[in-house]
């Protein structure tokens, strides 16, 4: 396992849970990129995670090279295809979307992808991305073309939880998908967090600091927030979040 990720592993451990803000640079203004990175480590982010669904212009190098120009904290890539690679980033979180079935997501992709993060010297976190129903259709069900698992079936969720913790893999990540309607029931949370023992993230449809801090509770060893907070500059809005994740600081 890599450095940074190990070191972000120990920080979650000692606060609870650890606070990814994920930025989408198709969504977040490109001056807003360096205002959030400025802020971000004051307020208590723990890392950021850069990438999205599509790549609608062509801020994404410029997003990490942004962020890594005035923040200390790791920046890891969050791929939606083979084209969001920089080398500008410490480290990208290689997703296997192991609740589709379609072999595009499950390989295909990591095959094109792995000699290019060999040579950018990335550190690459192997990841089970695992897609929860969240009451739409996301942009990763639709550009995936895969079925995510049903908010009821916590067993299936453990099931591939399982499988992607036999499979070698580092992390799983619980995901309602950008914008989604319901968040990752709490109840699924416990449940995997019960069943595995490597690292468990999850994100998708956390919209206030009470509900992130559910999922922390629950079992949550990472928690990611996106949507609520693209373009938010304020220190205080991002500490309310890091304060309702980290629930074990003091």
């Amino acid at each position: 396992m890599g450095k940074l990720f190990e070191g972000l592993k120990k920080t979650a451990k000692a606060k609870g849970s650890g606070f990814f803000l994920l930025l989408d640079p198709d969504r977040v203004k490109p001056s807003s990129v360096r205002d959030i990175g400025m802020t971000g480590e004051e307020a208590g982010v723990d890392a950021f995670l850069v990438g999205g669904s599509l790549l609608l212009s062509d801020a994404f190098e410029e997003a990490i090279k942004a962020l890594k120009a005035v923040s200390r904290l790791p920046v890891f890539i969050f791929p939606g295809s083979v084209s969001q690679l920089s080398r500008h980033a410490d480290g990208i979180l290689f997703l296997s979307l192991i609740t589709g079935r379609n072999p595009t997501y499950l390989i295909d992709k990591h095959v094109r992808a792995a000699p290019m993060i060999k040579r950018m010297g990335l550190e690459c976190v192997p990841v089970g991305y695992m897609l929860v129903e969240s009451g739409k259709l996301s942009s990763v069900e639709f550009m995936s073309n895969t079925r995510p698992v049903p908010r009821d079936k916590v067993d299936v969720a453990m099931a591939h939880a399982l499988a992607a913790e036999y499979l070698g893999m580092q992390a799983v990540y619980l995901e309602g998908g950008s914008g989604a309607k319901e968040p990752v029931p709490e109840g699924m949370v416990k449940a995997v967090r019960g069943y595995v023992s490597i690292p468990l993230i999850v994100g998708g449809g956390l919209r206030t600091p009470s509900e992130a801090r559910l999922r922390a509770k629950a079992g949550a060893n990472f928690v990611v927030i996106g949507t609520a907070l693209e373009g938010e500059k304020e220190v205080r809005r991002l500490q309310d979040f890091a304060k309702a994740i980290h629930w074990r600081k003091r």
